[in-house]
């Protein structure tokens, strides 16, 4: 049985939290406290605007024509699946990439149950060409997919048996 006190466990349970925090509580203030409904704009920089935008679908708004309902459970079941690698793995990066995925995932899943689609606020662009609206869990997520990948394609060291 695996502990709790591993540092590795602890460290990525505190990113988690800090990351599901920190988004949960930039949605509440823009939505909630100042009362974005979506459409706002504030041009901060001549490639970047601070908008609302509600994202129905998932990553890039794909699957936007299913129901909350079913992103839920396709979110859940792969939120279920990566706490199960979470677990199972010894690798420090993998447990902070796969924690970071888990709290954006989390956070944004969260907003389908609250609002029904995902607040997206973060918004580069260059002359006609616009990179997707994003938020801060979706940073998060990507974070963690670097992490993912990087852990995956770095030289694993030897392990040599003593004699």
């Amino acid at each position: 049985m695996k502990s709790l006190r591993n540092p590795s466990v602890i460290w990525s349970l505190l990113l988690a939290a800090v990351i599901l925090l920190i988004d949960r509580l930039h949605k509440y203030y823009q939505v909630d406290m100042a009362g974005w409904t979506g459409g706002e704009v504030i041009n901060v920089f001549p490639f970047f605007d601070y908008v609302l935008v509600w994202n129905t679908g998932i990553s890039y708004g794909l699957l936007g024509g299913l129901s909350p309902e079913m992103l839920l459970i396709i979110m859940g079941i792969a939120v279920v699946a990566l706490a199960w690698w979470w677990w199972t793995d010894e690798s420090f990066l993998t447990r902070i990439g796969i924690a970071s995925a888990i709290g954006g995932a989390v956070s944004n899943a969260i907003d389908r149950m609250v609002y029904g689609a995902v607040a997206d606020f973060f918004h580069f662009y260059s002359g006609t060409w616009s990179f997707y609206v994003f938020n801060i869990a979706d940073m998060a997520i990507s974070f963690g997919v670097i992490l993912l990948i990087f852990d995956v394609l770095r030289p694993k060291r030897q392990i040599e048996a003593k004699s």
